[in-house]
């Protein structure tokens, strides 16, 4: 038997090890956290993996398994060829560009870009980034799993310099184009069927077709997308004019970006005092923690747009929380074992609230049909205090 001996270093050399803060550390950008972040306002340096500008844009409620970086490529400048084993879906925040990447047949898939474009790098394939303008910077935002994948080989060269090849995940030439595979699929009897799409490579989000989803609020849009047949998942959801979505919670990693509109989202767990307030606007992003609430709020004359990027598709779903919100239980009340706040249940304060915003924007509500509107608005302040109570909760269904 070995004898015990004390770590001379302290137990933080050998124990409790993070290989993906490690790694983001080292690679001396700037790393910023927060709830939420301004993607179009953080500060970027150089980078030298990439051969341009970038920064890490951490967020509290990122878990254990996702995270996102911005990459800035300046004017008439590319990024060097890259390659890496997470998976990793680009969000195009401002400019405009192109995307080579390298297949393992060794053929090549080049596509133009401009803001707002969503795209996916086939997992390990080469790629490089080129900014198409002499005048501006391209910012791109990337959420990607790479705290899974470090973490779990904590091996850079395993990561970054991988000869595996997985041409099973390239898809066709046309998901190099915009175009795509829509299927849809019924979940059950009691929840809406989910429209997905199939692609790599979606042109503008901001006109990409979506479909009724009413579960999560009258007039709701919505489309799911596969790209790169990962195990990461991203949809699409459009807020109409004067409504708003009702509120869920689910697993932590969920990074939402506003595309279109302008609003706020509120955050909060069971309890609360005070809510947390996000503001809505393109380049904002923000993660929920796990299990926190939250809901999305229009307050423009136009209808509002979101991306969310998390870990397990519907293909692949890889977690459980994943797997129950593929089978509706992300628009399924909390009072019947979901993870839905119906707007019967919610705290008053949030209507009145999103009805005393909009006054200030001049939109009309649309929400009456729910809402005993001038009652609320005739709440004393008294009656609209204290902590914030949610309907009563069924455990967690995973």
């Amino acid at each position: 038997m070995s004898e015990t001996t004390q770590d001379p270093v302290g137990l933080t050399s050998r124990f409790l090890l993070d290989p993906y803060v490690d790694w983001a550390k080292g690679e001396n950008i700037p790393i910023h956290q927060d709830f939420g972040l301004d993607l179009l306002a953080l500060e970027t340096k150089r980078w030298d993996r990439y051969d341009a500008k970038g920064c890490f844009a951490h967020t509290h409620g990122r878990g254990d398994f996702m995270a996102n970086y911005v990459i800035e490529v300046e004017p008439g400048r590319k990024t060097a060829p890259i390659k890496h084993l997470y998976e990793a879906f680009f969000y195009v925040l401002s400019g405009h560009g192109s995307t080579i990447v390298w297949l393992p047949n060794g053929e090549t898939r080049t596509f133009e870009w401009g803001p707002k474009a969503l795209f996916a790098v086939p997992l390990n394939c080469k790629y490089q980034i080129f900014n198409g303008s002499g005048q501006e910077s391209a910012r791109l935002s990337c959420t990607n799993d790479a705290p899974l994948t470090i973490n779990l080989y904590h091996n850079l060269d395993f990561v970054f310099a991988n000869e595996a090849q997985f041409p099973e995940r390239t898809g066709m030439s046309k998901h190099f184009d915009g175009d795509g595979d829509h299927t849809a699929y019924k979940r059950g009897e009691k929840v809406a069927t989910l429209n997905v799409w199939e692609t790599n490579f979606v042109h503008d989000l901001t006109s990409f077709k979506l479909y009724e989803l009413d579960a999560r609020g009258k007039g709701s849009l919505n489309v799911s997308f596969i790209l790169a047949d990962g195990t990461m998942h991203a949809h699409s959801s459009e807020i109409p004019t004067g409504r708003y979505k009702k509120a869920h919670r689910h697993a932590a990693g969920t990074h939402v970006h506003a595309v279109d509109g302008t609003g706020y989202s509120l955050l909060w767990y069971d309890g609360d005092e005070k809510f947390v307030e996000i503001p809505w606007r393109h380049g904002i992003m923000y993660t929920p923690p796990f299990w926190m609430f939250h809901q999305h709020f229009n307050t423009c004359d136009i209808p509002a747009r979101y991306l969310a990027c998390s870990l397990g598709s519907r293909r692949y779903p890889f977690i459980s929380y994943r797997r129950v919100s593929g089978e509706g239980g992300g628009s399924t009340s909390v009072k019947e074992g979901g993870r839905q706040i119906e707007y019967e249940d919610q705290d008053p304060r949030i209507h009145r609230k999103w009805l005393e915003a909009i006054r200030e924007t001049g939109v009309a509500s649309k929400m009456n049909d729910f809402f005993d509107e001038p009652a609320i608005l005739a709440l004393p302040d008294s009656e609209l205090t204290g902590v914030i109570r949610n309907p009563q909760l069924v455990g967690p269904a995973v």
